[in-house]
């Protein structure tokens, strides 16, 4: 019996660093509905989706559906938002008013309770736990036990509230660009101030205080100081003539990498854009992507790429953007080469791992998840030939290998 440890193929290792994997859920997979309105990730990474048909969570194996049928308390099956939040509870939003899942019981909030109106447009936390909740008219706020309401910057009302800091909040209108609330007063950047769009609709802030706006035809970048320093309107090539993108969801990374997701109604066709923060790369359903209506997106702390669409979900992995990223750690597998059963051991004990199996191709042809183990039994499933191991280690810290193996 003969082991291989750690093998690096350059022409696979080409494929990591160009080519993501790219995996599709469905009904047939288990998904409630193929049209996924919205989704969020939790502490635990737990995939939230919200549907016209209800509110679906996938743990990476089995999926967990909440409706009015199961759940009566719940306000309404058609979910529009949804935010986890860092105590665990589940916030969805819908155009009957706002829900408060902790796991055990639904919380209804609407216009008799707190919120400002019934549509609910966005929701987000800020650090000390006040909850933001943008609506059709104006912006309504709870701090777990009472409920307060701002004027609206702007009266198209607000479809994105984002919390720099606990008295720092910044909110997008449909109409009238995004305004900064500092406590007491709003300073608002609009076109004419180099907003590209005044169609707000979404914003993010990385790590540098940069603030990312995505609008309705592509994305204006703030500095620090709320300076306009730079335009991107071709995240991703459209066919010509057409150019510019409309920003459906703005999320990034563990490495400050922006993930835009875009939408072109009128001409049906999107995807996702990354910035490296030297250029774009994109992304649709050419690559691999389920479909191009592109709905939301949000990646979880493995840095992989949740995508909702209109035809089901995406997820985009293997985000390594340099050879250094993958640490040589010692793993082994035998026999080598095997008929199908193989034994992988994790040179030590890891509470969870995952090992994803890809053929020459670079294609995901299996996934497996494994707890509380430094030895698994696998068997690769396909033709005879030459397969690829990927060994994703997690607490307390991940670690990548690629591991060849010949199936006889």
């Amino acid at each position: 019996m003969k082991g291989y440890s750690l093998l690096l193929m350059f022409f696979f290792i080409q494929i990591q660093l160009h080519g993501q994997v790219i995996v599709n859920y469905t009904t047939s997979d288990g998904l409630l509905d193929n049209f996924v309105e919205c989704l969020d990730v939790d502490a635990q990474n737990n995939i939230w989706f919200g549907t016209s048909v209800g509110l679906q969570m996938f743990d990476g194996d089995n999926w967990m559906t909440y409706n009015t049928t199961s759940y009566p308390e719940m306000v309404s099956d058609n979910i529009k938002v949804i935010r986890a939040m860092s105590n665990g509870d589940i916030w969805i939003g819908t155009d009957f008013g706002a829900c408060k899942f902790d796991g055990l019981n639904w919380t209804t909030f609407d216009n008799t309770n707190g919120l400002n109106h019934n549509i609910v447009k966005s929701i987000d936390e800020a650090t000390n736990g006040v909850i933001w909740v943008g609506t059709m008219t104006g912006i309504s706020y709870y701090d777990g036990t009472e409920w307060g309401a701002l004027e609206s910057p702007h009266w198209s009302g607000v479809n994105v509230t984002i919390a720099e800091a606990p008295d720092s909040m910044w909110f997008g209108s449909p109409l009238g660009g995004v305004a900064f609330f500092d406590g007491s007063d709003y300073t608002t950047y609009d076109s004419p101030f180099g907003l590209l769009n005044n169609n707000t609709t979404d914003l993010l802030i990385d790590n540098d205080g940069n603030k990312w706006i995505g609008t309705d035809i592509g994305i204006s970048v703030l500095d620090e100081n709320n300076l306009n320093v730079s335009q991107f309107t071709q995240m991703y090539l459209l066919p010509p003539p057409d150019t510019l993108n409309q920003i459906v969801d703005l999320d990034m990374d563990s490495e400050g990498r922006i993930w835009a997701g875009i939408y072109v109604g009128y001409l049906g066709v999107g995807g996702v854009a990354m910035w490296d923060g030297d250029d774009w790369t994109d992304y649709d359903v050419s690559d691999g992507l389920v479909g191009p209506n592109i709905r939301g997106l949000e990646i979880d702390s493995y840095d992989n790429v949740w995508v909702a669409t209109g035809t089901g979900v995406s997820k985009i992995g293997n985000q390594t953007s340099e050879i250094s990223d993958i640490e040589e750690v010692e793993a082994w597998v035998y026999p080598n080469p095997c008929s199908g059963e193989i034994t992988v051991s994790l040179g030590g004990y890891f509470e969870s791992n995952t090992i994803s199996v890809f053929d020459t191709q670079g294609r995901v042809i299996q996934i497996n998840r494994f707890f509380n183990s430094s030895e698994v039994r696998l068997t690769i499933e396909g033709e005879p030939g030459t397969y690829f191991l990927q060994i994703l280690k997690h607490n307390p810290q991940t670690k990548a290998e690629m591991i060849s193996v010949m199936k006889l």
